[in-house]
């Protein structure tokens, strides 16, 4: 993202006033019963099946896009349900992003302004700015969308950590913010942050009483907006061992809340392995490998100066990012932000998404859908010629998620919540049990019912260390209702936490049983995945030789 739509945003300020109506009317008539919109999974949580997105015990490919500014919808001053924030707004741009066939919508979480800011100063959290997020939430969930909030930004729009620094009388800018993410250097940032985010996940949405944690409307969190830790070293730049460290310790943070969701990091993915972008310490796959991290992410704007890629440059770059995240780092990948300026766009975007989607790519959200023009470089408003591209996009993802069409529902009942801010950026733009369980059972109230089964058994192996990615399948043709899978490690391997499970441990034996409240029953076809990290004598891992689904052996592949 360009540091001018920071700029933009704030001059614009009066004009998104005097536009919110006329804007809500024409979004709203978007919503009539003839649109069509992806099957109605919205009590699910999204999961990771090894490689791959799943939803609904089937594996999930989206089209998304990013609008930052949702946050911003309203005066920021009087009533919270009337005029602190713009309801109607808020519905009318929803409306039309689901008639443009969006599944996600990653969106800004943060803001340390005064000027709708989610924490103003240091503990304080505001809580109109929180309301109108309650109701983004809500009228995503009436309109079948889901979001990725992210938590806080790398750069100095809307405060970003160059705030947090300065709480703890420290200076921001690059490559000083670096500190954020040190502790010898700034213990206080690590605990502002951690407090922030505890906040937001426990925080109960007053429209609906479901906390943020617990609400499937949530496809994900991001932790930051493009992290990096530059410059420090040249040898920090590459190895990235310091952001390693950081998103470990927040991953662990945030899974400890909050075991329902899907978490990233917000990463741009570059480096010079790549040939974009430079080694800034944030290397695509070692950072990404952390256990706490159910996806990679990356973010390219080829025909920046900077980059200067051709198209076939692009899509070659793009295939290198999600072979990693398949082959090396073992996730599935996200394309969260992406756009092109000065070139014909609807024939780049036109090659790019049917050769990400032929390379397997996971999910995609272009940069960014606007509700009125701001943004004359990367903003797509409605109509744009560009979005027929991408709705067939979305229908050929949808396609491969086995999803068919279904009628919306109409806008959700009248009340509030902001949105958020604009990124500035050098670039234009799981769940976790950490104790074992005492006891491993199925589902209170339901016996667990063996069937059919195959078993894939992923290893990421580190020597004295590794982590365990393990995708179950139905192969039967009844539901499996309440699971137990048991196996045997080959050596000397002990769990020191699982996630999408919980666990019991004797020697060499493990039982991984369903989590208490979700992902209980695999439907027939369909697939359930937990992961691992454990210790082990470096020589002595490997795959286990069997698995057993309610005692009954399963293949494996």
């Amino acid at each position: 993202m360009h540091r001018r739509l920071h700029l933009l945003a704030r001059r614009f300020r009066p004009l998104a006033v005097l536009l919110a109506t006329a804007v809500a009317l024409a979004g709203l008539a978007a919503t009539g019963p003839g649109t069509a919109a992806a099957a109605d999974t919205s009590g699910d949580f999204a999961t990771r099946c090894g490689i791959h997105f799943c939803l609904g015990g089937k594996e999930y490919y989206f089209a998304g896009t990013n609008t930052y500014d949702m946050f911003t919808y309203g005066s920021a001053s009087g009533d919270t349900e009337s005029q602190f924030m713009d309801k109607a707004r808020i519905d009318a741009h929803f409306a039309n992003l689901q008639a443009d066939k969006v599944d996600v919508v990653r969106l800004w979480m943060f803001n340390h302004q005064s000027w709708h800011g989610f924490e103003t100063s240091k503990g304080v959290y505001d809580q109109q700015e929180f309301a109108q997020f309650d109701y983004i939430i809500q009228s995503a969930k009436a309109h079948h969308l889901r979001l990725v909030p992210v938590f806080e930004n790398y750069w100095e729009a809307y405060g970003g950590i160059d705030t947090r620094l300065q709480w703890e009388g420290l200076s921001g800018g690059q490559p000083g913010r670096a500190a954020f993410f040190d502790r010898t250097r700034c213990p206080g940032c690590f605990t502002s942050y951690k407090n922030y985010v505890g906040y937001a996940l426990n925080r109960v949405n007053h429209y609906s009483g479901i906390a943020y944690k617990d609400d499937p409307t949530i496809f994900a969190w991001d932790l930051m907006n493009e992290p990096r830790y530059q410059d420090q070293s040249q040898a920090e730049n590459v190895s990235g061992t310091t952001l390693r460290a950081w998103v470990d310790e927040m991953g662990a943070y945030v899974k400890g809340i909050d075991s329902r969701h899907l978490l990233g990091i917000g990463l741009e993915g570059h480096g010079s392995a790549y040939g974009f972008g430079g080694d800034e310490g944030n290397p695509f796959t070692y950072v990404q490998e952390s256990p706490y991290i159910d996806y990679t992410s990356a973010h390219p704007y080829p025909t920046e100066s900077w980059a200067n890629l051709s198209i076939d440059q692009t899509k070659a770059l793009i295939r290198k990012w999600i072979g990693d995240s398949h082959t090396v780092v073992g996730k599935p990948f996200f394309m969260g932000e992406f756009n092109v300026q000065n070139v014909d766009r609807s024939a780049w975007w036109g090659q790019i998404y049917p050769d990400f989607e032929a390379a397997g790519g996971d999910g995609s959200a272009f940069w960014w859908y606007e509700d009125h023009n701001v943004d004359g470089t990367f903003g797509v408003m409605a109509g744009a010629a560009e979005l027929a591209v991408f709705r067939a996009h979305s229908d050929r993802m949808a396609a491969k998620s086995g999803l068919t069409t279904a009628t919306p529902s109409s806008s959700p009942s009248a009340t509030a919540s902001p949105s958020a801010g604009a990124s500035a950026s050098a670039s234009p733009s799981g769940s976790a049990s950490a104790s074992p369980s005492g006891s491993a059972s199925p589902t209170a109230g339901a016996s667990p019912t063996a069937g059919a089964c195959s078993v894939h058994y992923g290893l990421s192996d580190w020597g004295t260390s590794f982590n365990g990615d393990v995708t179950v399948k139905n192969t039967g043709s009844a539901p499996v209702n309440g699971w137990q899978l048991a196996f045997a490690f080959p050596g000397s391997q002990s769990i020191t936490q699982m996630w999408n499970a919980t666990w019991t441990q004797n020697g060499k034996q493990v039982t991984a049983t369903n989590p208490a409240g979700y992902n209980t029953t695999i439907a027939p076809g369909a697939t359930v995945n937990f992961g691992f990290s454990a210790t082990s004598v470096p020589g002595t891992n490997g795959a286990p030789s069997a698995f057993a689904l309610n005692g009954q052996a399963c293949s494996t592949s």
